[in-house]
């Protein structure tokens, strides 16, 4: 029988074997694709979609932590996203320190992350730029479904 979970913990089960397999399979996937991607394999500067590597700063570790993730170009901004919502590591990271860098062509870019996801107010307007609050709108409303979506920024370049 499982235990009745913890304020604020997860149940212990299947729930928790079901994040264990899912941890053990993104984080062997990655260990193969993130390295290719850091330098530069699978990440064109000049589509709209490519793969980045994220590199954030662990929310209780403080070590580096990079994973390969598709991304969408917005002009200077990059959109990520993920369906795991906040139980992916790398949310939690942007979360405690949204100052972060991701590669993509091989060259390392420092940015600052937007989070977008339930629970989380509306991202201040003066961060982004009229048609990526639209957009923040709309990405709003997927968040109540679980989905968690982060704004890249360039690091000190923000336009309003």
């Amino acid at each position: 029988m499982n235990k009745p979970a913890k304020p604020g913990g997860t149940q212990r089960g299947a729930g928790s074997a079901f994040a264990k397999f899912e941890q053990t399979v993104f984080r062997s996937l990655n260990a193969v694709v993130e390295p290719a991607v850091r330098m530069g394999i699978g990440s064109p500067t000049l589509t709209p979609a490519s793969l980045i590597v994220l590199e954030t700063e662990g929310f209780k570790s403080g070590m580096r932590r990079r994973i390969p993730l598709w991304s969408i170009r917005l002009g200077r901004y990059r959109v990520i996203s993920t369906a795991r919502g906040q139980r992916s590591f790398w949310v939690k990271n942007l979360l405690k320190k949204p100052a972060v860098s991701y590669y993509l062509g091989g060259r390392r870019r420092a940015s600052h992350a937007i989070v977008i996801a339930k629970g989380k107010p509306m991202p201040a307007s003066a961060e982004l730029t009229p048609a990526l609050r639209r957009l923040s709108k709309f990405l709003m409303q997927c968040a109540p479904s679980g989905w968690t979506f982060a704004i890249l920024a360039p690091r000190g370049k923000r336009s309003a």
